[in-house]
């Protein structure tokens, strides 16, 4: 298993899913991890959620939907919300996933309220301009179709920086020296001999003793073969239940016995048989030091690491939090049908001004 970069547009995809459930589930506080929410009635005009004193309005969230809308067309084509997800249509997802997003980014600007974060007088003037710039690449029909105008552009991304600079913050003092030990990535070979079968639903069932009496007989075949100098490749090709003969991985990505033994190899040397719950394996280790992955390695460490400080702190204060949502308003909301709607453009303009991409 690898470990995935994230970052912060990344990570409010992930961290939102929670945000999002708790405004749909109309759960109480029965657990810590759960907030508290409460769904009512007494909304303004156009307010599709609130969270605390943070308000999202249907113009915001059209222009989220819309991009993010646009975006999928742009390369899948509109037909693609034809597709269904576990029976949920493609397009509820998205805008499920929308709504996350969104609600995400409103209650991290609550934090940086109570952490008296906000935008210096540079950061301003970059938000002034993404929003001139986003603004006048629209059209008359898409202002039309989000119901917006440059207020509310400006209002998402002022939210969106005051988020980046949030995580910022929280992230600072992560160090990012990682060695080249702790980074480390090899590559091995492997021949695995099941031990298991797969019942009807696709659950593993252990072998029979019997049956496990065979793979380890066939296991001790194969290793001796290929401690006597046979091709590795040929042997995993005639032994291996496994479709995939090359791994290459870093430490706690693996199942501890196989990784231990894999990390304890020389180049080119063959490990005796090793059992995990998988079965029995033969290990022959190709690079006990893959320098271009071991390097991007740290760079994911470090960012895993920021990711984790930061969903600590922010998932403490979210739990506290009151949210309450529009569920009636939330419905009616669908994907803008008019041909002339082609902006997907909105957070790739933000980055482009704030990052300085």
């Amino acid at each position: 298993m690898y470990i995935r970069k994230y970052g912060l547009h990344k990570l409010i995809e992930v961290l939102s899913i929670m945000l999002l459930l708790s405004m749909l589930a109309g759960c109480t506080h029965g657990d810590d991890d759960i907030p508290k929410i409460v769904l009512t009635s007494g909304f303004a005009k156009d307010e599709i959620f609130r969270i605390e004193n943070q308000s999202c309005t249907l113009p915001e969230i059209m222009v989220y939907l819309t991009n993010i809308q646009d975006q999928y067309e742009d390369v899948y084509g509109d037909r693609i919300w034809d597709t269904k997800i576990d029976g949920v249509s493609l397009e509820n997802n998205i805008k499920d996933m929308t709504l996350s997003k969104i609600a995400q980014v409103k209650a991290i600007n609550l934090l940086a309220d109570q952490k008296r974060i906000s935008l210096n007088d540079d950061e301003l003037q970059k938000v002034t301009d993404a929003t001139d710039r986003y603004w006048s690449s629209l059209s008359a029909a898409e202002i039309e179709a989000m119901g917006i105008d440059r207020d509310v552009i400006l209002k998402l991304y002022t939210e969106y920086a005051v988020s980046e600079k949030l995580y910022q913050e929280i992230i600072k003092d992560i160090n990012p020296e990682i060695s080249d030990d702790e980074a480390r990535r090899i590559t091995v070979e492997h021949i695995l001999i099941k031990t298991y079968t797969l019942d009807e639903n696709g659950n593993r069932q252990k072998c029979t003793e019997y049956a496990k009496q065979l793979a380890l007989q066939k296991a001790n075949e194969a290793l001796e073969r290929a401690k006597a100098g046979e091709d590795f490749e040929r042997l995993a090709e005639e032994y291996s239940d496994d479709l995939t003969l090359t791994y290459s991985f870093g430490k706690s990505e693996m199942d501890a016995v196989f990784e231990n033994a894999a990390f304890n190899l020389g180049n080119g040397e063959i490990s005796d048989i090793i059992e995990t719950e998988y079965g029995y394996h033969i290990i022959k280790c190709l690079s006990t030091f893959n320098k271009e992955e071991t390097d991007s390695n740290k760079y994911q460490i470090v960012e895993k690491r920021r990711n984790e400080a930061f969903t600590e702190e922010y998932n403490e204060f979210v739990s506290t939090l009151t949210k309450n949502l529009n569920t009636e308003l939330w419905d009616e909301v669908t994907f803008s049908r008019d041909p002339r709607v082609k902006t997907c453009n909105f957070f790739e303009i933000f980055d482009e001004y704030w990052n300085g991409d």
